[in-house]
């Protein structure tokens, strides 16, 4: 490949994972884990067929529990994130895994049980006696929520000691294989992150589609077969568990986990494919209008505008940004990022070792003291920006819960969990949009301005297509009415249905797109091993969106509401977290608003700048 992986200043920024172990080979790996079995031993000893009486004592001894746990696992995983090859790690996680699983579901598996079973008088009494009961009020409600869907005790211990050999397993070898595919281009080889990089950043329309004939080419064949196979292990089990356990449709169980209405979810849907799709459409019928183009193809989708600026962003540059960014907005969590850079919470490089993509991290260590990391392949686009910003939004969140709520109730619910990371790129944009224009120079502007689009477009319209997938690979028929029992399909069955589905939201074959190419790129999203994680996207883009609107509105009221909705982590659901900024998601009005303000104002002052330098839609 003739292109040089870009020197950005990011490669020597790795985080120091020392203070939780220095290596896998610390014996105190061994020390603690011991530890935190003896933990579950002694914790069944106390409570089983005590929690009448002993539910506050219970839960401070499981966050003793959760704290221990997490610096095991969170290490392990960090270690194997950036050096998916290494085997010392996966058998260590793996010896690990199975001995809390044996644990868990010999000593600690009666607890929902037993809670669930609980009288309401009891468990207001224990509420009203107990300050730690009263502090997880919200997570002992949410426990006996599930309770009809808790299959026998034996079932559910059964069933915990077989998790690490379950579909889990199929997903942490699928991130290690996809991680070391090499895709041959220009005679080289190149990772699929660095293939996706170019292809983002490559100005060539012909460039742009000999790159996504390489992607496409590698992740057919072998791939496409195990990724296939991959999502029948997914799709399979999740069906047989969910019709064991009462649930009425495959989203059922991931929508109570994040506290939204059946009714809230499908009116997002329908509200992205009858509202944001449309103006998706519009949108790329501009871009291909700058791109000198009748019809885009695949290729071109997020490609930059002509007069975009390409150039590399050197790390210390994007970090001066960011910050600046969340400063002008909230000194806060301006400085909760300096205090993650400081202490070395960040792995930047894009390597040849590290699984791709972006990811946040964030828990309590024992004693309770809240910390974040964060998981970067940074090679200093204008896009990879923006994640920065995304990735320290989780982070920041994590921080302000998790010294808010503690190691049980710290992690917002799945959709929710996106709120502060869009905030953040949101806030990013913002900033880097108000100096632009102070330029005059409106090139520049609509540059930022399309390539925020892309984004929101992503994020937005992208994932509620992988939705869509999701729901008609689970067993849902088109309209989400009718739920049958999944079948395993081939690689060549998923190719038609990704097809499908991707026309209908970007429109049939050459009404804006043509999709030579495309059949194959539904093989490397590795969120769809986590069944129905993917509408969280345009759930926490759409969310925040309609907060964002509200800040000129509010003033200096804004953010210390928004700090405590971040705050809130596990403990309130939508409602409760919307209703001190007078917004209300159960209503469909509330996503197409959202919608108007996220997608529909940004496309006008798009088209507005357009017309300005002489290029309009036909």
């Amino acid at each position: 490949m003739t292109d040089q992986k870009p020197v950005t200043g990011a490669e020597s920024v790795r985080w120091d994972l020392s203070f939780l172990y220095s290596g896998v080979d610390d014996p105190r790996l061994d020390t603690d884990l011991s530890e935190w079995c003896r933990l579950a031993t002694s914790f069944h000893a106390a409570h089983k067929g005590k929690l009448s009486e002993t539910l506050g004592q219970a839960i401070r001894d499981l966050v003793v529990m959760k704290q221990l746990e997490d610096k095991i696992g969170v290490f392990l995983g960090l270690r194997a994130a950036t050096d998916t090859g290494d085997a010392a790690v996966k058998a260590k996680m793996a010896e690990m895994m199975q001995k809390m699983a044996e644990f868990s579901g010999n000593k600690l598996n009666f607890f929902d049980h037993e809670l669930v079973a609980l009288s309401d008088e009891n468990i207001a009494a224990q509420i009203a006696a107990d300050e730690t009961v009263r502090k997880h009020r919200t997570l002992v409600e949410q426990v006996r929520v599930f309770r009809k869907h808790l299959l026998s005790e034996e079932v559910e211990a059964a069933l915990v000691k077989r998790s690490p050999f379950g579909a889990g397993a199929w997903s942490e070898f699928f991130d290690e294989f996809e991680s070391d595919l090499r895709f041959p281009f220009d005679g080289e080889s190149a990772s699929l992150t660095e293939l996706n990089h170019r292809l983002t950043d490559e100005q060539d329309a012909g460039k742009r589609a000999e790159i996504l004939k390489a992607i496409n080419a590698g992740l057919g064949g072998h791939f496409a077969k195990f990724s296939a196979a991959t999502l029948w292990q997914t799709a399979g089990k999740k069906a047989l568990e969910d019709r064991e356990r009462g649930y009425a449709h495959p989203m059922e169980a991931r929508n109570k986990v994040s506290r939204i209405p059946d009714a809230v979810v499908d009116a997002l849907h329908a509200a992205v494919l009858g509202k944001a799709a449309p103006l998706a459409r519009r949108f790329y019928a501009l871009k291909a209008a700058h791109l000198g183009l009748t019809k885009l193809k695949w290729s071109d989708r997020n490609a930059p505008m002509p007069f975009a600026d390409t150039s590399v962003v050197p790390w210390d540059k994007a970090v001066e940004m960011v910050t600046a960014a969340y400063r002008s907005f909230s000194p806060t969590m301006a400085d909760l990022i300096a205090s993650m850079i400081a202490d070395k919470r960040t792995d930047a490089p894009a390597t040849k070792t590290k699984q791709g993509g972006a990811f946040n991290c964030s828990f309590s260590m024992p004693g309770g003291k809240p910390i974040s990391v964060t998981f970067l392949n940074y090679l200093g686009s204008n896009r990879d920006v923006m994640t920065v910003a995304h990735e320290w939004g989780h982070g920041v969140h994590g921080l302000l819960a998790g010294e808010s709520q503690g190691a049980l109730m710290q992690h917002a619910p799945m959709a929710y969990a996106e709120t502060a990371s869009v905030f953040g790129e949101k806030t990013t944009f913002n900033y880097l949009k108000k100096r632009v224009a102070e330029t005059g120079d409106a090139k520049s502007q609509l540059a930022l301005i399309m390539g925020k689009l892309d984004d929101i477009m992503n994020t937005v319209v992208r994932q509620i297509s992988f939705s869509e997938f999701e729901r008609r690979l689970h067993g849902w028929d088109p309209l989400a009415k009718t739920w049958t029992q999944p079948r395993k399909r081939s690689a060549d069955e998923l190719d038609m249905l990704w097809l499908q589905v991707t026309a209908e939201f970007y429109g049939a074959e050459g009404d804006v797109f043509t999709y030579e190419n495309v059949e194959h790129l539904w093989t490397y999203i590795s969120h769809f091993h986590r069944p129905f994680y993917v509408y969280a996207y345009a759930f926490g883009e759409l969310l925040t969106q309609s907060l964002y609107a509200r800040q000129a509105e509010l003033g200096d009221r804004f953010e210390p509401l928004y700090l405590d909705l971040l705050r809130a982590g596990d403990t309130k659901d939508v409602v409760e977290l919307t209703a001190p900024f007078g917004l209300d998601p159960t209503h469909a009005e509330f996503w197409s608003a959202g919608i108007r303000v996220g997608i529909e104002a940004l496309l006008e002052e798009a088209e507005t700048l357009s017309k300005e330098l002489g290029v309009t839609v036909a």
